[in-house]
Parts: C-alpha cells; sequence; structure tokens
C-alpha cells in the first residue's frame, strides 16, 4: 500500500501537474457501467435464435421439405450460403465464451490484445453481434426454404433468391462504416488486424495479427463459401438455383488459394518472426503450416479431380501429409502453445502456473483437442456416410473444428498471461 500510494504521488506531480482527480481518473479507470438494455437485447435476440431454430426444424419435418426432389438441389445450392452465417455464428459465440473465462480467472485478454484502454467488448456485447446476425440468417433460411417457381420458365423469384447474398452485403457494410456507431474501435481494430494478416509478411507480426489469422485457419471453409458466393450469383446460377461452379476451371484453380491461404499466411507470419528474432522455433512452427498447406492441397486435388486412378494418388498422399500435420499440430498445441505435458512440473503432465482450480480442465482439453484435430482429417480424406448428406459432413466437421479453435484460444492466452511464451509483449503481473 505503501508503494502505490508513492507511485501515485509521484504520478500525480509529474504528470497531471499536481490535480489528483485527474491523476487518479487516468491510474484507476472506473469500470465500464453495465446496460440493462443490452443484458435484455441480447436474452431477447437469444431467444429468438433459439425459436428460430426450432421453427426451421418444424418446419422441414412436417413439410418433408428435405425429402422431395429438390432436397440434393437445396442441399448443393442453398446450404453452402447459409452455412457460412453459421460458421461465423458459432465463432462469435465461442470468442464470447472465452472473454466470459478469460474475466473470470483474470486473464489480461484486453493489454495482451492491445486493445485500446475502455473500449474493449465484453462477452454480452460479443453475444449481442453474434446473435443478431443468426437472428438474420435464419429469417432468410425461414423465407428461402420452399419458394415457388415459374412453371414455364423454371426460374425462382430473384428477389428471395438474392436474401443469403443481400444480408452478406449488409454486413460488410456495417463492417466498413467510418460512423462512430455499432462498435467503431473494435471494427477498426478488426480491420487493420485483417489488412496484416493479408499483407503479411510486410508488417511486423504482433499477437493480434498472429492470433487472428490462427482464427482464419479454423474458418477455411468460410472463406471457400465466399468464393461460391462469388461463382454462384457471378455466373447467374441463381435464377436457376443451379450449381455449375464445379465444372468452371477457374473456380477449381481459385479453390487451392482460397483453401490454403490462411495456413500460408502463417507460415509467412512465422518465416518474418524466425529471421526477424532469429528463433529456430518459428523456423518449425513455420514447416507446421506448409504441411497443412501440402494436405489441404492435396485434399482439393483428389476432389476436383474426376480421374480415379489419379484421385486414389491424391487421396493416399493426402492421408499420409494430413495424419503428419495433426500429429505435429496436436504436439505442438499442447506442448508450446498450451505449455502442457510438461513431466518435471509441480503438476503432473500440466504446467507449474495454472489459472483454473480443477486440474481434470486440462486433461479433458487435451483430450479434445486430439479427438477434434483428427476430424479435421475429414476435410482432407472425404470420407461418405449414407445418412448424411455431404454437404451436411462439411458443415459439422468445419463446426467441430471452430469448437476445437475456441478451446485453443483460452489456453493458448492463459498461457501467454503467466509465461509469455510469445514474447509479443511484457505482462503487467509477475509471474
Amino acid at each position: 500500500m505503501r508503494l502505490m500510494d508513492h507511485v501515485e504521488a509521484t504520478f500525480i506531480k509529474h504528470f497531471t501537474n499536481g490535480n489528483r482527480t485527474k491523476g487518479m481518473n487516468i491510474l484507476r479507470p472506473k469500470a465500464k457501467r453495465e446496460r440493462h438494455r443490452l443484458t435484455f437485447s441480447t436474452g431477447f435476440l437469444g431467444g429468438c435464435m433459439f425459436s428460430l431454430i426450432v421453427a426451421l426444424v418444424a418446419i422441414i419435418r412436417t413439410r418433408n421439405i428435405l425429402q422431395d426432389e429438390g432436397q440434393k438441389q437445396y442441399m448443393n445450392t442453398m446450404f453452402p450460403l447459409y452455412s457460412l452465417f453459421g460458421f461465423i455464428v458459432l465463432h462469435i459465440i465461442m470468442y464470447a465464451t472465452n472473454i466470459y473465462f478469460w474475466r473470470r480467472y483474470r486473464v489480461n485478454y484486453s493489454f495482451i490484445f492491445g486493445f485500446k484502454q475502455g473500449t474493449e467488448l465484453g462477452y454480452k456485447q460479443v453475444l449481442f453481434v453474434g446473435f443478431s446476425i443468426g437472428v438474420l440468417a435464419l429469417l432468410c433460411v425461414l423465407a428461402n426454404l420452399d419458394m415457388e417457381t415459374d412453371p414455364k420458365t423454371k426460374d425462382y423469384q430473384a428477389l428471395t433468391e438474392l436474401l443469403p447474398l443481400l444480408l452478406l452485403i449488409v454486413m460488410f457494410i456495417v463492417l466498413i462504416l467510418p460512423f462512430n456507431i455499432f462498435y467503431r474501435s473494435s471494427r477498426y481494430f478488426f480491420l487493420t488486424c485483417l489488412f496484416h494478416t493479408f499483407a503479411t509478411p510486410l508488417y511486423k507480426v504482433t499477437l493480434p495479427d498472429f492470433f487472428l489469422a490462427d482464427q482464419l485457419c479454423s474458418q477455411a471453409q468460410t472463406l471457400r463459401s465466399i468464393e461460391f458466393y462469388i461463382c454462384y450469383y457471378g455466373w447467374g446460377d441463381f435464377k436457376q438455383r443451379k450449381n455449375t461452379c464445379r465444372d468452371s476451371q477457374v473456380f477449381n484453380t481459385f479453390l487451392f488459394i482460397v483453401a490454403a491461404f490462411p495456413f500460408f499466411s502463417r507460415f509467412l507470419q512465422c518465416m518474418r518472426r524466425a529471421f526477424e528474432e532469429r528463433n529456430i522455433e518459428q523456423g518449425y512452427n513455420g514447416f507446421k503450416y506448409m504441411l497443412i498447406v501440402v494436405a489441404v492441397c492435396l485434399g482439393i486435388a483428389y476432389e476436383v479431380d474426376d480421374e480415379k486412378d489419379r484421385q486414389i494418388i491424391w487421396r493416399l498422399l493426402g492421408g499420409i501429409t494430413s495424419a503428419m500435420a495433426v500429429v505435429f499440430c496436436t504436439y505442438w498445441d499442447l506442448v508450446y502453445d498450451w505449455g502442457l505435458l510438461n513431466r518435471t512440473s509441480k503438476n503432473p503432465w500440466l504446467r507449474d502456473n495454472l489459472l483454473v482450480p480443477h486440474k481434470e480442465v486440462y486433461f479433458i482439453a487435451m483430450i479434445l483437442n486430439v479427438v477434434l484435430r483428427f476430424a479435421w482429417m475429414q476435410t482432407v480424406l472425404d470420407f461418405n456416410f449414407e445418412s448424411m448428406h455431404k454437404q451436411t459432413v462439411v458443415a459439422i466437421v468445419a463446426s467441430l473444428e471452430i469448437i476445437r479453435r475456441g478451446i485453443w484460444n483460452f489456453f493458448r492466452l492463459e498461457n501467454e498471461h503467466l509465461n509469455n511464451v510469445g514474447k509479443y509483449r511484457a505482462f503487467k503481473t509477475v509471474s
């Protein structure tokens, strides 16, 4: 207490010209006041989203919409368009959950990320954004589920078929709005990190940039969905609700680029840090991402190649490289990113410093990480399940990868908070 009093007196004397009120406002900023309106709106939208999901399932079951001849057509065209919003909402919910537990266990995430003080979003605000997107997307799905067609031309109504595109455009406009509404500072921070990720390795790698690039690695299916949007609406397939994108050589070529981009971006970030910091561990980390790039490209080659003899070769090579990547990535996650599996630790197979008092949580998280890592291999090996449509399997696997990333986020930042393992910045608390 004497040390704190001395620091406060020194700061007030030299930095605020003896103005104690101003000095204390800087040293001890007041926490943002929670507003009931935000809590109510978040809960209301959450309830609406749940009700719309129940209504959607009920309509599909009672009308047998997905049992008729249009089922395959719908799953190959409209489902990929709307699943994009599902992936985004799920990732936002996982991030909000991370914020809740970071605050509960006093992980100084706002300082680690470098958020401007007082502008960081709480978990309720993040959930509000996610639930808003979810409600709008589900309303579009219900409006677009079983549309009438012109019996002469067989054309679908253009306005209703454009609903997912219009929703995506609205989201993009809100994201880039220059006005001081809809959490402008957070949107600007996100766009800056996104630009740095796309411009890798021209900028020095900071923790938010690397963290966002890792999130994009788990949203590879979302990036592929955006490419599908461009093809589906750009080629005019939406007027007949047909999917001819796979017949385009340009589309198939860009599949390789879009699917491999986030992993290649992380590779370039690792290489910049390896040369800049002369850290050999970053070179090993870069090799890990290059291995994933090879595995993903082989999986895409298997997916787009119609020659059965070559498909066997692509699948075999993809399986081998995927298995290598999964083993390497799992080891890196647990040992380097989480700081676990330490035999000499005072907490056997964990690390010396733990924030979560229940040690079994760490072991459960490690097991889930391994299981969900191997589930990711489905995106490369392309196993077929007779009871489920291929697009359904893709959506489930992509969702599992997003959940795995959400679990990874908490333990990665906990390790950074305790041990500053990334060496991105000093930390306020002494470990």
